[in-house]
């Protein structure tokens, strides 16, 4: 049995920036899928200590929060920067990311077209900061800080992947984060997961086909 177990809807959501940290780093890990009908009859989310998922089981540690669950696996994996310096430096990163992501769900959840319209608009404005980090990076040619991967830039890919598909050509304006998008997904273990049918076939916002 592997010692990783994911509880979670059947969509990419919150637990796909873990699912491709996971893969990335050669990890197996059992899914364990909640249907709504499932969610709403209320034992398991009576059971949730926030009444929340995803839920993660890493041997006999159980988490909840997603970022907590990046974090934890960032500290076991060494992927939280090479000293202190970085490690603030990926929190913050992952704190802004964690801004965005909600801004995201609430147009996703809300689907209003003018909400949408808007946040189009202002969405050069939330994605100008990381190409500005990744400029001052070695020029954009690495991570989003530091030499080595973190868990902040397996949450990156995962929500620039997501705006490609909502928001196409979003990344235009952006050379340093295309070239970034590229770059990640051509690692081997993460671009194999990336085509993987679970993670194809994984709708990315909750019943949506987006």
């Amino acid at each position: 049995m592997p010692p990783y177990t994911i509880v979670y809807f059947p969509t990419r959501g919150r637990c796909e920036a873990l699912r491709m940290l996971l893969a990335d780093q050669g990890q197996s890990w059992k899914e364990e899928v909640v249907t709504k009908e499932s969610w709403l009859q209320g034992p398991l989310k009576a059971s949730c200590l926030y009444g929340q998922l995803p839920k993660f089981q890493d041997g006999d540690l159980t988490l909840y929060q997603s970022n907590a669950i990046l974090r934890h696996l960032g500290r076991s994996f060494g992927l939280y920067g090479a000293d202190e310096r970085e490690a603030a430096l990926v929190d913050m990163v992952n704190d802004g990311l964690e801004d965005l992501r909600r801004c995201c769900s609430h147009l996703i959840h809300h689907k209003r077209e003018a909400d949408k319209a808007q946040y189009v608009q202002e969405l050069p404005a939330h994605l100008k900061p990381f190409e500005t980090l990744l400029s001052q990076n070695q020029g954009g040619q690495a991570f989003i800080v530091g030499d080595q991967i973190s868990f902040a830039d397996y949450n990156l890919l995962d929500l620039l992947l997501n705006h490609q598909v909502l928001v196409p050509g979003c990344l235009d304006p952006f050379p340093l984060l295309s070239a970034y998008v590229a770059r990640l997904s051509a690692r081997p273990k993460l671009k194999a997961f990336l085509a993987s049918p679970e993670h194809v076939n994984r709708p990315i916002f909750g019943s949506r086909k987006i």
